[in-house]
């Protein structure tokens, strides 16, 4: 009597055997990555600005290729490529330190405003029963010298990469030039290396999608904020739509940051009053655009969990600074793609990383005569495929 095909086991998929043991392979994977990260912060101060320029190279490189397009030589489409991006960054850098420089001088004058805030908070707590001596040794601690010195501290942190400008134009010259001839050696390797092809090209058009999503949805958030603080009569207006501007590059907490300044702000010109309406303003502003409308375009674009978009915001603004947390999500997608989408055998982790990971899984369909009972499915296989590198 025959065995029935259906009972019989199919071969799986052939698991190449590693001389180490799995455990061991994953410890000395950890420790790799430890000393990799260790080695990224201690030379932090470099990495911000090269990741920078390397961002903006990407950022702008599409404007090359139309140039040459349209007929452009390659060294004058290089040249007015690099001229946009210098135009952008020193208008960025000045517009900064002009107004870094303005709330400096603006701060002091608000000290007797600040002083008689102090003694109201000393009246309200003292009429709650909270001991007189222990107020005084508590709001003694408080003064506008240390505010003043947080609020620079945020300000010249999230834009510390502007300080070294020279540094930052001369990278973005050399790249500028790479790029000129860059995108024709990664053409070169598909036939070779796809899958280093593709790795690099998803990650260029993740960032790219990511910047210009987000660019136009900060200048939105910032022409929006600019208005309402000034008709609510909070000085510095431009200042706190730039920073609007720049925070809506962090994930998740940028709103925050931007908020921060501004309410203080109206909290030393109007009272409390004022911030509250700072605050209710800002909020209502920035969740409809930033809470409802952007997250939906963003995540189309790089397509990052929740919880990754928030962990790569704490890791990198630990590892590089400031500037680590503004561009989170650029250096999320280059890490993602040259340690998982370059090589064939990870990019199932992909699946693990994306916010749409579950959407994409065909639903388990009925088995038909013939079929295995999990039924056939459209996902690609995790096994390498042939011609990929």
């Amino acid at each position: 009597m025959g065995q029935n095909p259906a009972m019989t086991d199919s071969p799986g998929p052939v698991v190449p055997s590693s001389p180490l043991p799995r455990g061991l392979i994953v410890l000395l994977s950890v420790a790799a990555a430890v000393v990799t990260v260790a080695g990224l912060k201690a030379f932090s101060s470099i990495l911000g600005p090269v990741f920078l320029a390397l961002m903006l190279t990407v950022a702008v490189h599409p404007l090359m290729g139309r140039l040459r397009g349209r007929g452009v030589p390659v060294w004058l489409a290089t040249l007015l490529t690099l001229l946009a991006t210098f135009a952008v960054v020193i208008a960025l850098a000045a517009a900064l330190a002009l107004s870094v420089a303005r709330l400096a001088t603006l701060l002091p004058s608000y000290q007797d405003r600040f002083a008689a805030l102090l003694g109201d908070v000393d009246a309200l707590l003292a009429s709650l029963g909270v001991g007189h001596e222990q107020v005084r040794a508590a709001l003694s601690q408080i003064d506008l010298g240390t505010i003043a010195g947080l609020v620079g501290d945020v300000l010249v942190g999230l834009t510390g990469a502007f300080s070294d400008l020279v540094f930052i134009l001369a990278l973005l010259l050399f790249m500028g030039i790479d790029a000129a001839r860059f995108g024709r050696g990664v053409r070169s390797l598909t036939g070779e290396r796809p899958g280093i092809v593709t790795a690099l090209e998803t990650f260029a058009r993740g960032t790219r999608s990511y910047l210009v999503v987000t660019t136009v949805f900060g200048l939105i958030v910032a022409v929006a904020d600019t208005i309402a603080v000034w008709a609510l009569g909070i000085p510095l207006p431009l200042l706190w739509g730039l920073l609007a501007f720049i925070t809506n590059y962090i994930p998740n907490i940028g709103f925050i940051i931007g908020l921060a300044p501004p309410a203080i702000l109206g909290l030393l010109e109007g009272g409390p009053k004022l911030m509250v309406i700072v605050i209710v303003v800002y909020c209502v502003i920035n969740f409809v655009i930033q809470s409802v409308i952007q997250p939906k375009y963003v995540g189309d674009a790089v397509d990052l969990s929740l919880t990754l978009t928030f962990l790569s915001l704490v890791f990198w603004g630990w590892v590089v600074g400031p500037l680590g947390a503004l561009l989170a999500i650029p250096l999320t997608l280059l890490t993602k793609a040259l340690l998982v989408d370059i090589d064939p055998g990870t990019r199932w982790v992909s699946r693990l990383l994306t916010s749409s990971a579950v959407a994409d899984v065909p639903p388990r369909a009925e088995a038909e005569p013939g079929e295995p009972a999990d039924g056939p499915s459209d996902v690609e296989p995790l096994t390498e495929r042939p011609g990929d590198g």
